[in-house]
């Protein structure tokens, strides 16, 4: 990408990606990332586009997060025997369920931290304002534990590079269905960066963090912001409330970058987690990011992945509308999905149906939050309550966090 133009967004990709490989029993499993590759360009999206391919991240970069401790214990992790039962707990989360140590883990996971560099060196360098590393995400790394399938927490230490290479203003905006609780922590105390999560209710799901009223400390009060939503929100309801939330505090905040967490595990059928939007929601969500860093962060946007765990039937739809919304070229959700990637992954997983079109048929309406009563009954009882949760959610949000940032929580124009 050395003769990309400003407007010429980045693609990172290396099949090295594929190498962040847990056990054959573990739900996060690269051929999500690889089926996703196939299906963007398999439409065509990704013709005359020249992928990126990043380097390792050194130990340096790895430091600005992770502690000297925790990196050697990555790299002297040895996987278990074939047969013996993980621990629930494990010295630096290594080797438990969610976190089996598996062969070179250091070096695939820091493949993953130097996508996001790379994506990160390209915005600041001024070689593009946008940037997309569908293998990064990994948010819930923290300085000295792997947590929640990620070991090294490639947002976090992007950030961190960020902040010394002319940057100090930057939003991170997670719309994984769990909390994105390692940059927040990492950052809870920085003015600088302003993180923003919505998610499952921390009651209901792991990592049982980001309640509204984590805002933030010390000089960075206000600079986080949570929103919990209740199991079975729908796309309506959820669009609501990320509407209602993440434009306000962008706008208060004013940042010079906006970096979003595309998680998609928040669809129907991801089998870890309980909300209940469509691909035709998640892609709702990724063009209005796109807008929001064209609005309020001068067109500068890095776009990492995430959580997601429909391997055939969701994964691959919604990131290839990630890349297709950074790359401005937003495909149809009624497009068929083409006759080969079709079988590709009828191969891999032959029990699946894997889906027809890039859409799930629903069309992403909703109503804007528009201050405390929220909109009057539709005559739709389900409807109705699920508004009322969601509108409830909002404004414990907004209370919480908005006079922080010099907002009125009870005005929908803020």
């Amino acid at each position: 990408m050395a003769s990309a133009l400003p407007d010429d967004p980045a693609v990172v990709w290396t099949d090295r990606f594929l190498d962040y490989t847990w056990t054959p029993e573990h739900p996060m499993k690269p051929a999500r990332l690889q089926f996703t590759m196939a299906l963007a360009r398999g439409l065509g999206l990704l013709e005359g586009v020249e992928t990126l391919a990043p380097s390792t991240a050194d130990e340096t970069d790895l430091l600005r997060i992770h502690t000297p401790a925790y990196l050697d214990a990555v790299r002297r992790a040895v996987p278990a025997a074939p047969g013996v039962p993980p621990p629930s707990t494990a010295p630096y989360g290594l080797g438990t369920q969610d976190n089996p140590v598996f062969p070179h883990m250091h070096e695939a996971a820091s493949v993953i931290v130097g996508g996001t560099l790379a994506a990160a060196g390209e915005i600041a360098a001024g070689r593009t304002r946008r940037a997309v590393s569908i293998g990064g995400g990994m948010h819930h790394a923290m300085a000295d534990s792997a947590a929640g399938f990620c070991v090294y927490n490639d947002v976090a230490v992007a950030i961190s590079w960020l902040l010394d290479h002319g940057f100090d203003r930057i939003a991170y905006v997670d719309v994984d269905v769990h909390h994105g609780d390692g940059v927040q922590r990492a950052f809870y105390g920085d003015p600088r960066v302003l993180t923003i999560s919505i998610h499952q209710h921390p009651a209901t799901l792991w990592p049982n963090t980001g309640w509204p009223d984590e805002t933030g400390a010390g000089a960075a009060e206000g600079s986080a912001v949570n929103l919990a939503l209740l199991p079975g929100t729908r796309d309506a309801q959820w669009l609501r409330g990320f509407h209602a939330v993440v434009p306000g505090a962008l706008a208060a905040f004013r940042p010079q970058l906006l970096i979003s967490q595309c998680g998609v595990d928040t669809h129907r059928e991801d089998p870890l987690a309980d909300l209940e939007l469509s691909v035709d929601g998640q892609r709702a969500a990724f063009r209005a990011m796109r807008g929001w860093a064209d609005e309020y962060a001068q067109g500068r946007w890095l776009a990492v992945g995430g959580g997601g765990y429909g391997l055939v039937r969701v994964v691959p739809r919604a990131w290839t509308h990630l890349l297709a919304a950074v790359l401005d070229r937003d495909i149809d959700p009624a497009t068929e999905i083409p006759a080969d990637w079709f079988a590709q992954v009828r191969a891999y997983a032959p029990a699946v149906e894997p889906p027809r079109t890039m859409g799930d048929g629903i069309a992403p309406d909703f109503t804007r939050w528009d201050g405390p009563g929220g909109a009057p009954d539709s005559g739709d009882a389900r409807a109705d309550r699920a508004q009322r949760a969601v509108d409830t959610a909002v404004l414990a949000t907004r209370r919480a966090a908005f006079p922080l940032l010099g907002l009125d929580p009870e005005d929908p124009r803020d």
